[in-house]
């Protein structure tokens, strides 16, 4: 499968949740390409979780080192990139995205989005009285700076993992043919 020669780098965008990471796994294998999770390579070059980043750094602080990860991360080939749901609020970020390689908006709705983060606790923004009010909030501020960023976007919605895959890798292949 992996014949999409043209498509080098493929990065995923979207809100927490949404399945960036699991997605960008499975396709990553698939195409025999490298993944990277930014939020994970920020973590392991710092050696803190991002929830320890925000406590001590802020949001600010936090946004800082994101930039530079993914100036850095970018600029490979042949990979796979998941990003952190605020990426987009970045003006560099957005334009190193959608000059080195073919952004994908990975969507999906509020109730969606609430039922796979209900549990987790490693995701700052979310550690408020009311993560419903929050995330709504978020993908107000987000959506346009998704989409203006984004080549296609994918609904995940009520999807299975193997579904939205599928639909990731039917989207590149038919991409791969009209380039």
């Amino acid at each position: 499968m992996n014949h999409l020669t043209n498509l080098t780098n493929i990065f995923l965008v979207g809100p927490m949740g949404v399945g960036k990471t699991t997605i960008g796994h499975r396709v990553a294998d698939i195409l025999e390409r490298t993944f990277i999770d930014s939020d994970h390579e920020i973590e392991e070059r710092t050696g803190a979780t991002i929830p320890l980043i925000f406590e001590y750094e802020g949001e600010s602080g936090f946004r800082k080192r994101e930039q530079a990860i993914i100036a850095e991360l970018t600029e490979r080939q042949n990979i796979v990139l998941s990003t952190g749901g605020g990426v987009v609020l970045n003006a560099h970020n957005r334009h190193h995205l959608h000059s080195r390689g073919y952004v994908i908006y990975l969507q999906a709705s509020v109730d969606q989005l609430l039922e796979r983060t209900a549990h987790c606790h490693h995701r700052p923004l979310l550690q408020t009285a009311n993560p419903r009010e929050r995330l709504e909030t978020l993908l107000k501020e987000r959506h346009s700076l998704y989409t203006a960023v984004a080549n296609i976007t994918i609904e995940t919605g009520h999807r299975t993992i193997r579904q939205v895959v599928k639909a990731v890798l039917r989207h590149l292949k038919k991409i791969e043919y009209t380039t």
